[in-house]
């Protein structure tokens, strides 16, 4: 099937063919015969030659990895490549209503952000803090009081698609992605309404959410030219709060977990490290 080699000048002929089988027709070559080089055994070389050839074509065919993941589908990648940017690239169309988002939140969101996005034991405020001159402005005012308690979430997000991308990334908790799109598109027209920045008959969709970016309240209150660590060469933190020897104050639970959201993402306690300030709440059993 495979001929014997005469010359070594036949191994780069040999090692180019695809198959490693010799060409039809006869290789010419002027290097010295084998019989010298490969001993008294000519024949052996050719067959070392073979051999040789086919493990390279073997170890072409390999994976780089072998047995080591598989290339994703574009359903597996359009499945997670669902963020949305703040120019709104990657906005999926759709649609919805303040109402329809009134009952998305009632069925889905209410039991741990209360029914219009207050304060609960569960969650910080979704809504409030914002006046009709932020929304003229879009800079909240009291965010630069340093009196302010109530902090929402509205009052510190400057792009909607933000809010739009985590609503459908994250939520509900305990059971993230699991809302449709015009569901989130619901949801959002539901927040902004409760935020007093649609009326009670908006429809949300990716041909309007543009325009109502320009009605944002902090629109314009994220930007780079502030301190981390320092505000005008003094701490950015203010707080009373006690920091040093600290064990005759007394303690206060500030939060707790819903029953109905307990283990949905396994025992948090168990998740944590077991040192430093941050332990994890108990989540797998009843509190």
């Amino acid at each position: 099937m495979f001929r014997r080699i005469k010359y070594l000048s036949e191994l780069p002929a040999l090692q180019q063919n695809k198959r490693c089988a010799c060409p039809p027709h006869e290789l010419k070559g002027t290097s010295r015969p084998l019989r010298h080089s490969a001993g008294r055994y000519p024949r052996m070389a050719g067959l070392m030659v073979f051999l040789s050839c086919a493990s390279m074509q073997a170890v072409r065919a390999e994976p780089v990895y072998p047995g080591v993941g598989r290339h994703a589908t574009a359903r597996e990648i359009q499945a997670w490549d669902i963020d949305v940017r703040s120019d709104f690239k990657g906005l999926p169309k759709g649609a919805g209503t303040v109402l329809q988002g009134q009952q998305v939140w009632d069925a889905k969101c209410a039991a741990c952000h209360g029914t219009f996005g207050e304060l609960t034991q569960m969650s910080a405020p979704i809504v409030g803090g914002t006046t009709t001159e932020d929304v003229r402005l879009g800079k909240v005012a009291a965010l630069s009081n340093p009196n302010t308690v109530l902090r929402s979430a509205i009052m510190k997000v400057p792009t909607l698609s933000t809010l739009w991308d985590y609503l459908y990334r994250a939520m509900p908790w305990n059971a993230p992605k699991s809302m449709s799109v015009d569901e989130t598109y619901a949801v959002t027209a539901y927040i902004l309404n409760l935020a007093e920045i649609v009326p009670d008959d908006f429809r949300l969709s990716d041909q309007n959410i543009k325009e109502i970016q320009e009605r944002m309240p902090n629109r314009y209150g994220m930007t780079r030219e502030h301190g981390l660590s320092t505000a005008k060469g003094r701490p950015d933190v203010t707080s009373t709060d006690c920091i040093k020897n600290c064990a005759d104050k007394n303690a206060t639970v500030r939060a707790t977990i819903s029953v109905g959201a307990l283990n949905s993402h396994g025992d948090l306690s168990a998740q944590n490290r077991s040192f430093g300030p941050v332990r994890g709440l108990p989540t797998a059993k009843k509190q």
